[in-house]
């Protein structure tokens, strides 16, 4: 398993919290990706986007606000720990690997104490300092400027001014990035082809080990993990190649009910994970095993069919687990998820790395299964023999029900079409039967198919 990289300079947004360096990412990446708040603190994990300005790319990455200036010269407390903890020391890293560093201060809070201590510690550091560059946000009028000069106490030169939310002086901004970055001019670019991904969205309750599973599929930390629930809020995703495919893992944020009626940050994360789900080929619904399913559970396996998604169903945890009966768990978790018998079911531990690997396995045979193409001659081959094993069984009515035709109308996911007489009327056990008996045949495993039936149009006659 190899991590695809893309070699393309990187460029990071620094800041104490709330200056607005997510509201500048959305802007130079042009998608609503990093979630935006007036609540400090909101992004956690660093998340990256690409730009091209000019003939030039290159990776853009929003971290997570700087609370303590020590943190940059990585002077950590040994009694720190914490979500907040992991977060500072993941934004330390990337500072090291940026190529350029946007500095960024909030024209309207004024020059604070936070930002003097910030540009303190950068001027310590001489290899920081000499890629950093100032920004001012929140410049929106010609008054704001002039208020903006105070930024030039901080001794990092002359700052540059801007407006993440109206777009004011970000061109200027992108122009000075690309002369900075001429220096790597002759890198080779990779040209990200998404064509041909699987993409796959982790997905359940908050705090059941979905950053875990990512991680552990990784073999290192790209997401920060916590006991603390609701730790990611922006879906983060990563790219790898198993074997000869590629696969896009996204983490989402843990989807609740209590999540629905909370903060305004937890509902906006959660509308990302949907978005995301809508995005996805194959969802992985990760679920604790140690505790019972509940209706949330049931209730995201409803949205992940819904929209059609492929489904593995993810029992993490299973070391916390004394009686190690897969049979017997099996049973119960179909029984508490019968829509969803079709959907492998995988236990692991995301903590120790038990079984973890044997997704990726699934993952690659259910985007084949998705992909599936049965011809009409097969299809009408199918029927035929079908019928012969069960009549079709009528919905209402007097009358049996002919089924005309059964055709494949397309795949990646799988639809089927089951075409009847204009006064037929098909029971809905038989159209589950018939995707059950497809099932036997074709495989389609961990894929929804969806069976639609339509009449024949009336044919009126007309007097000779």
């Amino acid at each position: 398993m190899n991590n695809n990289k893309h070699n393309l300079p990187l460029v990071a947004l620094l800041g104490r919290a709330n200056v607005g360096k997510s509201t500048l990412f959305n802007c130079l990446t042009e998608k609503q990706q990093a979630l935006v708040s007036d609540v400090a603190g909101t992004t956690r994990d660093s998340n990256y986007g690409f730009v091209s300005w000019n003939h030039r790319d290159f990776e853009l990455v929003d971290t997570a606000g700087i609370f303590d200036a020590k943190h940059l010269n990585n002077e950590f407390k040994k009694s720190e720990s914490g979500i907040d903890f992991l977060a500072q020391k993941q934004v330390r890293q990337i500072l090291d690997d940026a190529a350029i560093i946007i500095f960024m201060v909030d024209n309207r809070a004024g020059l604070l104490t936070e930002d003097r201590h910030l540009a303190a510690a950068l001027k310590k550091n001489p290899e920081l300092l000499k890629k950093t560059i100032v920004v001012v946000n929140k410049v929106d009028s010609q008054k704001h400027a002039t208020e903006a000069l105070d930024f030039v106490k901080l001794g990092l030169g002359q700052p540059r001014l801007i407006s993440s939310t109206t777009g004011s002086g970000t061109g200027d901004l992108l122009d000075e990035i690309v002369i900075k970055l001429k220096p790597f001019a002759d890198e080779k670019i990779i040209v990200e082809d998404r064509s041909d991904e699987i993409k796959v969205c982790i997905i359940g309750k908050p705090n059941v080990g979905k950053s875990s599973l990512l991680n552990s599929i990784l073999g290192y930390e790209r997401v920060i993990v916590s006991d603390e629930p609701h730790t990611t809020r922006e879906p983060q995703d990563t790219v790898i190649t198993w074997g000869e495919k590629k696969i896009r893992f996204v983490d989402t944020a843990g989807i609740s009910r209590q999540g629905h009626k909370g903060d305004g940050i937890q509902k906006l994360g959660i509308g990302k994970s949907l978005h995301v789900l809508d995005k996805a080929d194959i969802a992985l619904l990760v679920f604790d095993v140690s505790e019972p399913l509940t209706h949330q559970d049931a209730k995201i396996v409803g949205e992940i069919i819904e929209r059609h998604k492929s489904l593995i169903l993810i029992a993490n945890k299973w070391d916390k687990v004394e009686l190690k009966d897969t049979k017997k768990w099996t049973q119960d978790i179909y029984h508490e998820l019968p829509f969803a018998a079709w959907a492998p079911l995988q236990f692991i531990s995301a903590k120790t790395g038990l079984k973890v690997q044997k997704i990726m396995d699934l993952v690659t045979t259910i985007a084949e299964a998705r992909k599936i193409e049965i011809s009409d001659s097969q299809l009408q081959k199918f029927l035929m023999k079908i019928v012969k094993i069960h009549l079709p069984a009528k919905g209402k009515g007097l009358k049996a029900p002919r089924i005309y035709e059964f055709t494949q109308g397309r795949s990646n996911p799988p639809a089927f079409d089951i075409r009847i007489g204009s006064k037929d009327n098909l029971h809905f056990s038989y159209v589950r039967f018939m995707e059950n008996r497809l099932r036997e045949k074709w495989g389609f495993i961990g894929t929804p198919i969806k069976m639609t039936v339509t009449k024949n149009k009336k044919v009126h006659g007309t007097a000779s």
